[in-house]
């Protein structure tokens, strides 16, 4: 299997079905919104770019499974299986709000070994695989130099179901906003580590996050030359529900600020 070679058709097959996704921007309108909680939504744009995705992806390579959030009923192989978003941030679309991604990652087992994340209103398409450097639109990119965290501009998101570590969040959150250059919530998880693996972010936390939000960041992070961990410096962060995703001068610092305030 050439790594490489895949890794190309999944960023022409992200860039195809986000045209689609972009051209149905000012299509959709109320009635084609349906909600699987009070923070979470979905249109007949995301269930038609997944189909189209799975449909390509089986194509590409047919003994991987699939880990998708709008079908559950995909099978799961044993050791190849795409990981896939097809629509990162759903309600910043059905508000017509950048950004909103595509986010598709290849695990051979519990490794990584391809991402690729494209941000549909720039055409921004960040992608890596296992061994190679870390791109956006065919030119390197690399995480920043900032060495402190009072020098840091910090994405995250807020959880949508779990709010029984919401204290101690909103408290983190209050540290930061004094002793930092910035906190932003972009709306799009895979976004937010696409912009760490570029050095727009210098570093990236939320927790209640599902595989199919983090996947492919997290490899591009990686082989941007950035750290990633969970919120206890352990490595579950594809299925633990938790992600710090740094520029690695900063995860230390950042770490400790986090058990200090969530008492994890």
């Amino acid at each position: 299997m050439s790594h490489e070679l895949i890794t190309k058709q999944v960023v022409n097959l992200s860039k195809a079905v986000g045209k689609f996704i972009k051209d149905e921007l000012t299509k959709v309108d109320e009635s084609d919104i349906e909600t699987k909680g009070i923070h979470n939504f979905v249109t007949y744009v995301d269930k038609k770019a997944e189909d189209t995705l799975v449909s390509q992806l089986k194509q590409l390579l047919p003994e991987a499974g699939f880990i998708a959030e709008e079908n559950q009923t995909l099978l799961k192989k044993e050791r190849f299986n795409w990981v896939i978003d097809p629509l990162d941030g759903t309600t910043n679309y059905i508000h017509k709000l950048p950004p909103f991604s595509i986010s598709i990652a290849l695990m051979d087992m519990d490794e990584v070994i391809l991402g690729v994340i494209h941000e549909i209103n720039l055409n921004e398409t960040f992608y890596a695989w296992k061994g190679s450097k870390a791109y956006l639109n065919g030119t390197e990119i690399y995480v920043s130099k900032t060495k402190i965290l009072k020098n840091s501009l910090i994405a995250t998101g807020f959880p949508y179901y779990d709010y029984s570590n919401l204290t101690g969040y909103l408290k983190l959150l209050e540290e930061l906003m004094k002793t930092t250059r910035g906190i932003r919530r972009l709306g799009s998880a895979a976004v937010d580590l696409a912009y760490v693996a570029c050095g727009r972010f210098d570093l990236f936390y939320e927790y209640g996050l599902q595989p199919w939000d983090v996947a492919a960041g997290v490899l591009i992070v990686k082989q941007a030359g950035g750290n990633v961990s969970d919120f206890s410096g352990s490595n579950d962060y594809i299925f633990g529900k938790q992600i710090i995703a740094s520029n690695m001068l900063t995860h230390k610092e950042f770490n400790s600020a986090l058990n200090h305030t969530m008492g994890l």
